[in-house]
């Protein structure tokens, strides 16, 4: 039986250095490769971790498994393992996500399952070939980004866009109790943005529970219920609109990577949010409310509020290139897929 990781090893080869697939005894086959890698993965506890370290944490423990010695940085290629021909996922569910490219027919592609504890329990290893098998709809989802930036104040603009600044009656001391948060907006309701700004700036300083890495939804929850606490909401209710916070046309962000996901809307792509009567509002009107948070052991501690106009976004936050987007491709994988 071939020694693969050793022959890997013995050859100096890094993970970049691409491999003949007809190499007898450098490139692994499928079966072969998803052998070692239960072998080797299977019991790594990836629990705590935040989401770049894991990643990072897999692919150095693949490299260890294959023979190959770890890099100082891993490169950004397509696949990641060039040698091998293969891409990663860490999967705790069964959607998976491949993100600006088609499936490769010839490229390899392992999935870890992990369990609630963060342990990798199970490995497999199928070609695009077979990936695309499961791919029912071919649909490249578009989703917008921008780069999150520090600033070490509290940031506001200082008004509206001309729509809602022209559009608003109240003079800014609205009761909101009996108001529901996902109301469609009200010319005696929306509040400028400067009073939006007033109303949040308490929570600055407080925190939130981080629970770990992948519950990213759950802290949003949180600090969504904190949010229409301030803004004088007598209840909490989260339908997942866009924006979240629809009465106000108020999205919400808690930021504690360096990548801001704006989802399918972008500030600049000229979307139709909602019309009311006469007066239609746009992507540009909608206000941003950016939480720029730190992780201090299992608590996120709120230390900026910025608070902008869509028109003002990119002022602040520059969107990512080819307009700010990613696209990616959704595939839901089999129930019995690890078994």
């Amino acid at each position: 039986m071939t020694n693969y990781p050793l022959n890997i090893k013995n050859s100096g080869l890094s993970i970049y250095d691409p491999i003949n697939s007809q190499d007898p005894f450098l490139y692994i086959p499928t079966n072969e490769l998803e052998y070692i890698l239960s072998n080797s993965i299977v019991g790594l506890s990836l629990a705590g971790l935040p989401l770049r370290t894991r990643s990072k944490v897999v692919k150095q423990e693949l490299c260890m498994a294959l023979g190959y010695p770890i890099p100082n940085s891993f490169k950004k290629t397509q696949p990641r393992f060039i040698g091998q021909n293969f891409d990663v996922y860490t999967q705790k569910g069964l959607n998976v996500q491949i993100w600006n490219e088609d499936i490769d027919n010839d490229r390899r592609y392992v999935f870890l399952r992990a369990n609630d504890n963060d342990v990798i329990t199970g490995v497999r290893v199928i070609t695009g070939y077979q990936l695309v098998k499961f791919n029912h709809t071919g649909t490249l989802t578009q989703k917008f980004q921008a780069r999150m930036q520090i600033y070490h104040q509290n940031i506001c603009s200082l008004r509206d866009s001309i729509t809602i600044n022209n559009w608003i009656t109240t003079d800014n001391t609205s009761n909101l109790l009996k108001v529901n948060p996902n109301d469609y907006p009200h010319r005696s309701q929306l509040l400028r943005i400067t009073e939006v700004y007033t109303r949040l700036l308490p929570i600055i300083g407080k925190s939130i529970s981080y629970l770990d890495a992948t519950q990213e939804r759950n802290r949003g929850a949180e600090l969504h219920a904190l949010i229409c606490k301030h803004l004088g909401y007598g209840i909490y209710e989260d339908n997942g609109t866009y924006p979240d916070i629809f009465n106000q046309l108020l999205e919400v962000k808690l930021q504690t990577s360096p990548t801001i996901d704006l989802g399918l809307h972008s500030p600049e792509d000229g979307a139709v949010i909602v019309s009311i009567n006469s007066t239609t509002f746009y992507s540009k009107d909608i206000r941003y409310a950016i939480f720029n948070g730190e992780i201090l052991g299992d608590r996120v501690y709120l230390k900026n509020l910025y608070l902008v106009t869509g028109e003002d976004f990119s002022n602040y936050f520059p969107l990512f290139q080819g307009k700010g987007t990613n696209k990616k491709l959704q595939i839901p994988l089999p129930t019995n897929f690890f078994d």
